[in-house]
């Protein structure tokens, strides 16, 4: 047995503290490559199908993105084009609203001036109408004035109606003539 402790304090010896025992490194590199079958086998690719599902899901999210960002850019021009449109209608109602104006007052000035001028001439007539009425009136009366102021001055009663009817025009024909050359005079 001496010769066995002897080779023990030899090995101890020669053997580095620092290094585990042999069949520790054995069993080590055992667990450690059942543990890599393990991994490589079963971890791994569901590691590299989370990652790809994972790398689809940001391409295809970055795809939604670029046609939802195209789809805004259409919508956008689309929206230009229609508020230019609308724009455009808006000057054209607005044009034709303006021209539509311009003919109802053009069109109320000429009823009105037609208006105006019937009832200018309803007036005028009226006015003749009234002024022959009128003369007709004074007339009458100066006729009969001039009679009774003649039967005055004669003294005799002219009491035929068809001389005095006579004696009467021509007087008030004389004072229309007189009447008219005066106003021309002037």
């Amino acid at each position: 047995m001496a010769a066995n402790i002897a080779l023990l304090a030899a090995e101890e010896e020669s053997h580095n503290p620092l290094l585990p025992a042999t069949y520790d490194i054995v069993w080590s590199i055992v667990c450690l490559v059942i543990v890599g079958f393990v991994f490589w086998k079963y971890v791994l690719p569901m590691f590299q199908k989370v990652l790809a599902e994972r790398t689809e899901q940001i391409d295809g999210g970055i795809k939604r993105a670029e046609e939802a960002q195209a789809e805004a850019k259409a919508a956008l021009e689309q929206y230009r084009a229609q508020l230019a449109e609308a724009r455009t209608e808006a000057a054209q109602i607005r044009e034709d609203a303006r021209t539509q104006g311009q003919q109802i007052i053009a069109e109320m000035k000429a009823q009105a001036q037609e208006e105006s001028d019937r009832i200018v001439a309803a007036g005028n007539n009226q006015l003749v109408a009234q002024r022959q009425q009128i003369v007709a009136e004074l007339r009458g009366d100066l006729g009969r004035t001039a009679v009774d102021l003649a039967e005055k001055l004669i003294g005799e009663s002219l009491a035929d109606d068809v001389k005095r009817a006579g004696t009467v025009d021509r007087f008030l024909n004389e004072l229309d003539s007189i009447g008219a050359n005066s106003a021309a005079g002037k």
